[in-house]
Formats: C-alpha cells, structure tokens, sequence
C-alpha cells in the first residue's frame, strides 16, 4: 500500500511535455553538477525516477544510475529513452534495490508525494538503508506558501500563464494540499489534474533524517548554492550517514 497518487498512461505520456521547464538546461545542469560531485566515484538512487529527467543526464556524465518508481508508465517512459536504466518498481518508503550507494536522491517535491508523515518517515529510513558510509542523501522541495494567505484563504497560485493556471490549496491542520493545473489544451478547451500532496517543513525533515541516523550537512535554497532564508521558496538539503 502507498499514500502516493499513481501516474497513469495517459498522465506519464504528457508528463515531459507538461514539465517542459524542468528540462532547460539552466534547471537541469546545476542539478545534475551537483548531484555528480556528490556521487563522485560512486553510485547513485533516485527516488521517484519518474521519466528520467534527472537520472538520464546524471547517468550521461558516466555515474552508475539506479531508480525506484511507482508508475509503471513513468518507467516505460524513462525506458523508451535510455533502456538499460535499471527501475524497481515500488514504493520509495520501502522498495529496495541490491546494494549501496554513496548518493541518494529525491528531487522536485516528490517527497511530499507520500501523503502521511508516517510514509515520509520511512522514505528517509530506507534512503539511510541504501546508503553506505559516509553517504549522502539530498531532497529538493518548495516550502509552502502559507505567508501569501490572509485569514480565511486556502489557496494561492504557483503559476499563472496562457497555456497554464496553478493552484496550490492547503489544510493547514493536517500539513494536506493539493496542486490544481489548469493547462489549455489546442481546441482551447482546457484540462484540470489534481495532484494531493502533503507538506512538510525543514526541521521536520531535519528531525527525519536524525531519526534515519543521518545528520544535515547542507542547505541552500537551490541547487546553485544560494543562501536559504526565511523568503527562500524551496530548499536543496543534504543529510549525511557517519562515517565507517
């Protein structure tokens, strides 16, 4: 069983389109250089693999790749593109792949796809499980927007453009969201997805990782290394298990 939303075909065939920006070179390289620096001469997990987006380009730059992922159509995906990328399909709080490593990663909100702190507790016990001595585990996720709410609102856009509306609604008593996308489509009709979510903040994730044996190492507020402030609006952290 998992708290998590399951991509679908149809979802996982439009789902490099729909995150377009996400593949630009000026998102993608930062990510990828830091997360081959970290890896150094070892291997690396990806957590959520999803398409590829990022194991495809880290795996590019000569870092032995593996990934775990729940949909079965984000790996077909992933596959049609680089096939020889091995995937276990499963649950990222608890599938295993053999072996360790010395990064393991969770990249672009997905640990707020498990919906329950309990699961989000897991993930970070079984990221220390993959790791060897020494070894990191990094996650990159936005921070909620919950300064933007005067009393009584719930929601707040992410994103407002032609071709796409974003909102983000949140219960804050149960930390319980979701991501309302309102995409046009070219009949000019327009399709609503919803993706449920649940947010966690940076102590709670610091509290995690102690309770998974590793300590915070790091965090900025991208993957270029800017300071995290009280205004940054998501965070890279790096934990970091002892050393043999």
């Amino acid at each position: 069983m998992t708290s998590s939303d399951v991509w679908g075909p149809d979802a996982a065939a439009r789902y490099d389109e729909s995150s377009a920006s996400m593949f630009t070179p000026e998102v993608l390289d930062p990510t990828v250089d830091l997360l081959a620096g970290l890896a150094g001469d070892g291997r690396a997990l990806e957590l959520a693999i999803g398409t590829g987006r990022v194991g495809i380009p880290l795996a590019e730059r000569g870092v032995p790749v593996y990934g775990i992922e729940l949909s079965e159509p984000m790996v077909a995906q992933l596959h049609r593109r680089r096939p020889e990328l091995p995937v276990v399909v499963g649950d990222m709080a608890q599938a295993r792949v053999e072996g360790t490593f010395s990064l393991v990663y969770l990249v672009y909100n997905t640990i707020g796809n498990l919906r329950t702190q309990e699961k989000q507790v897991a993930c970070f016990a079984n990221a220390a499980q993959h790791l060897e001595p020494g070894g990191r585990f990094v996650v990159e996720v936005g921070m909620p927007a919950l300064r933007r709410f005067p009393p009584g609102q719930r929601a707040v856009p992410f994103h407002v453009g032609e071709q796409h509306v974003g909102l983000d609604l949140y219960d804050t008593a149960t930390q319980q969201a979701e991501s309302h996308h309102y995409s046009r489509q070219p009949d000019g009709t327009y399709r609503h997805e919803v993706l449920h979510y649940r947010y966690v903040w940076p102590a709670e994730l610091d509290l995690m990782a102690r309770l998974a044996g590793m300590t915070l190492e790091r965090r900025t507020a991208d993957w270029q290394g800017t300071p995290f402030t009280g205004d940054s609006e998501s965070h890279v952290s790096i934990w970091r298990t002892p050393p043999g």
